[in-house]
């Protein structure tokens, strides 16, 4: 059975040492009494819960699975799920970071994060049955009214009730624009709603007493489209006035959903059948509202593959260090036994060094971000609230998508390390695999994250966020650059800076004319911009441990070797990927003559010949010049002059 040691000292490191967030929160209203022994000992105390209740009822319920009594609808969790919830919520864990108003302890967001990851390592089928309910409390705490907010979040927030998101429908996942739903309205202010939901995560279950559904439909007169979407509050059981339960509302569960992994997580077909629901915001604007939701969901999909890679990178070691086959090409390593343990083989050691660099780079950009959120909710300063919402905005689908991808690549690396072992359930490593290809596809697809980073958060107001985190960058470059220790990290992250700002300015220019260019380069934009964040974080953490890597605390030195191994192996995929897309963008007549690009890649702007065009169309003359000759228009072709046409094309590629 896996082990699990949660990676206290990392998350130490971060808060800390490299992201010193305790003045940051101590300047926030809500937390201006946290201190770092707080942090600490929170920590300390979610870390046992996590790996003392959670994670041994990790690897028999993905066994078990849930189950459905067809003819009372009802779901029962795996076994000990309940049992894990209760102690859950006898520990006071779903109050952490709550508003005190209804309930919660008030504790830094970036503080339940943590907590989270360690629950996701310990078991994310376990955790999706309260982690929803998170969401579903920070939708209700922004847009419900003052009689919700009584009746539900006291609830939510001890964990006595869950909560769920209803989106997806049969016939439309991403395009919420075409959901059917039917929501009616009654005479008692309420609305009967009829439609069909699937993939609804722990949308029926045994754990808590009631289940709040977040629930999208459309009113008889709403327009078309996303426009015409309505949010509605749709309990399992009716709600009375003083918050006592009563009869059971027209919402069940027909099916489950038989999946490759989360097993231990309910992924229920709900049916809604006349279900009494109530408005949440204003009528048509229900997709704005969920967004709250959807959002805090897309953050916690990129910690539930931060935990797997933590908890996949620390079995595997521990297996490389006990498992012994062949001998070092070295030579011979432990001359006391028959073979050496297979991490002296470069190979394992590059896939465990891969998984230690996705799960520490992970876990400093979602500390980070989580921290940029505290000051987004908790601020007075409207500039700052503004500098927050806008760095949240840029990476959320960045967590989304770059850490679940490389989740995806360092849980398969880890069961790689296992050889035969890692294909047996009793290892537990094919069961990380698993769960962690959902994440790369619910709450939005990858690719619609980096749709939405390239179209959205960076093309849409022209680059102005991309430029906020830039700014970060670059004066980080400006202030470590002048150290001599400094320049294997910050050389890289300046360059990388660059050809993003390039790569950028050139995207949006094509995109001008043909808006299919933004489609076909988002995958791989988003995954370039992914690497410049892991690059900045890591040239931070890089920067810390140096200073400290006469200590004598092997942590830091540990820290720098990872560090220097994403610098030199990982980091470089970026050249790769843009050289792929760009490479062949360069004029006709330098192809001729077995020129390329080389490292000037966005030649569809700068050819290696110096001639800058667009659409195919000289702006440039060699040198720089305004054209002459050849004038504007026109193309030199074998030594003599034509007209050039620009086609559809909107590169110019020849």
């Amino acid at each position: 059975m896996p082990q699990y040691n949660p990676p206290i000292r990392d998350m130490q490191f971060l808060l800390h040492e490299v992201l010193d967030a305790v003045p940051t929160l101590q300047a926030l209203p809500p937390h201006a009494d946290i201190d770092a022994d707080t942090l600490n000992a929170v920590l300390a105390e979610g870390g046992k819960f996590a790996a003392e209740v959670v994670t041994p009822i990790n690897l028999p319920g993905d066994a078990e699975g849930c189950h459905l009594d067809r003819d009372t609808h009802a779901v029962t969790a795996p076994k000990g799920f309940r049992q894990a919830y209760a102690q859950y919520v006898e520990g006071g864990w779903p109050a952490l970071s709550c508003d005190p108003a209804y309930g919660g302890q008030g504790l830094p967001l970036v503080l339940n994060q943590c907590f989270f990851e360690m629950l996701n390592s310990a078991s994310q089928a376990w955790t999706m049955y309260p982690g929803l309910s998170h969401g579903a409390y920070e939708c209700l705490h922004a847009h419900g009214t003052p009689a919700q907010k009584a009746l539900y979040l006291p609830r939510l927030t001890s964990g006595q009730w869950t909560g769920t998101m209803c989106l997806t429908e049969p016939h439309c996942g991403t395009d919420l624009g075409l959901l059917r739903s039917k929501a009616e309205p009654q005479a008692d202010g309420s609305y009967r709603i009829t439609g069909q939901k699937i993939f609804i995560s722990a949308g029926e279950h045994d754990l808590a007493e009631n289940i709040v559904h977040l629930v999208l439909a459309r009113l008889p007169d709403a327009p078309a489209g996303s426009k015409g979407i309505s949010l509605f509050i749709v309990p399992k059981f009716h709600v009375n006035p003083d918050g006592t339960l009563g009869d059971r509302n027209g919402i069940f569960c027909g099916a489950l959903e038989h999946k490759m992994g989360i097993h231990g997580s309910a992924t229920c077909q709900m049916v809604l059948d006349g279900a009494v629901g109530t408005l949440v915001g204003q009528p048509n604007k229900g997709l704005a509202a969920m967004f709250v939701m959807m959002n805090a969901a897309r953050l916690g999909v990129g910690n539930q593959s931060l935990g797997l890679t933590e908890v996949a990178y620390q079995n595997a070691v521990a297996y490389a260090k006990d498992r012994i086959q062949m001998r070092s090409l070295s030579g011979v390593k432990a001359a006391d036994k028959p073979a050496d343990p297979i991490i002296v083989h470069p190979d394992v050691r590059k896939m465990l060094l891969t998984a230690r660099a996705y799960a520490e780079g992970a876990r400093a950009m979602l500390t980070y971000t989580a921290l940029q959120l505290d000051v987004l909710v908790s601020t007075d300063d409207e500039d700052q609230r503004q500098e927050a919402d806008d760095i949240v905005a840029l990476l959320t689908p960045i967590v989304k998508a770059f850490v679940t991808d490389n989740g995806w690549t360092a849980t398969s690396a880890c069961q790689q390390v296992f050889g035969g072992h890692g294909y047996i359930h009793e290892w537990g490593m094919e069961q990380f695999v698993r769960d962690a290809r959902i994440n790369m596809i619910y709450e939005g697809t990858n690719t619609i994250q980096s749709l939405d980073l390239l179209g959205r958060k960076v093309l849409g107001d022209n680059g102005k966020k991309l430029k906020k985190f830039g700014k970060l960058i670059a004066e980080f470059v400006e202030e470590e650059g002048v150290r001599e220790d400094m320049q294997e990290f910050v050389n890289p992250l300046a360059d990388l800076g660059d050809k993003v700002t390039k790569l950028t300015t050139e995207l949006g220019m094509k995109a001008f004319g043909n808006p299919d260019e933004v489609g076909a380069a988002a995958v791989d934009y988003l995954r370039v911009v992914g690497h410049l964040c892991f690059a900045y974080f890591w040239a931070r953490m890089a920067k810390v441990a140096l200073d400290k890597q006469n200590t004598g605390d092997p942590f830091y030195t540990a820290k720098l070797h990872t560090a220097r191994f994403y610098f030199a192996k990982l980091l470089p995929e970026t050249a790769a990927v843009v050289r792929a897309d760009y490479r062949t963008l360069i004029c006709g007549d330098c192809r001729r003559q077995g020129l390329s690009a080389s490292t000037k890649i966005f030649a569809c702007l700068t050819c290696v010949c110096g001639i800058r065009r667009w659409r195919g169309v000289w702006l440039t003359r060699p040198g720089g010049r305004a054209a002459a000759g050849p004038a504007a228009g026109e193309r030199p072709v074998g030594g003599r002059l034509r007209r050039y046409q620009p086609s559809s094309s909107t590169c110019g590629r020849s």
